[in-house]
């Protein structure tokens, strides 16, 4: 089944200006998304990075990448990744069953995961899959002034906690029909649960920034 790999890349960040261009392990951030697309994308496979950014366009067209010029329509703070998706599908469907959705904000991503995402999904006949994170901390709310515990009792050790998992961005896929309804995420959506320090990297602050740099230095440049 082919698939059609989207990687979105709006260029102004008010949290982190510039990030996808900014080098994270020398190299630009978003490209540690074109090279995972790359290594992995199959036989019929097509690999779109769709900006407002210029540099971010002539970046993938040197790494051979189709590169969409978003329009400014599509390139607001608000604008949902849903409605990007559902206009390049729209434009660039070639008979893609199904469309893989790489965020450039989640630059590391374990080696098996594309092949492990990609046969569950066909597997499952479900409409879409993503990958998810075990949440191990003690939750809660503040209600009134006071804090509720929400996945625990207090005195419960952690061990005994009902088991809770947070959505952490390192790999969506949806079938097209429902790309061109708007979704990515469906009612019957698969979790792709995933325990990986990768999972912990979502950056779109300075702080996540400096996560992202300290878990390469630790775990990505030695498997180089």
């Amino acid at each position: 089944m082919p698939h059609l790999i989207i990687i979105p890349a709006r260029k102004n960040s008010r949290r982190l200006p510039g990030k996808n261009m900014r080098l994270l392990g020398g190299k630009p951030l978003i490209q540690h998304s074109m090279e995972y697309a790359l290594r992995h994308a199959g036989p019929g496979d097509r690999i779109i990075v769709s900006s407002d950014d210029e540099k971010v366009l002539a970046l993938a067209r040197k790494l051979n990448i189709t590169a969409h010029q978003r329009p400014p329509e599509l390139a607001r703070d608000e604008t949902p990744t849903a409605l990007v998706l559902q206009a390049i599908a729209r434009e660039f469907d070639d008979d893609f069953q199904a469309v893989i959705l790489l965020q450039p904000t989640n630059p590391f991503r374990p080696r098996d995961l594309w092949e492990k995402a990609v046969n569950r999904f066909h597997r499952s006949g479900r409409n879409s899959l993503m990958s998810v994170s075990p949440v191990k901390h003690k939750l809660g709310r503040i209600e009134e002034e006071k804090f509720v515990p929400f996945n625990y009792t207090f005195g419960q050790r952690s061990q005994d906690m009902e088991p809770l998992y947070r959505e952490n961005g390192l790999f969506y896929i949806t079938r097209m029909s429902y790309i061109r309804k708007g979704l990515i995420i469906t009612p019957d959506v698969f979790p792709l649960i995933t325990e990986h320090i990768f999972g912990t990297v979502d950056i779109d602050t300075r702080e996540d920034w400096d996560w992202a740099e300290f878990v390469y230095r630790k775990y990505v440049q030695h498997e180089k």
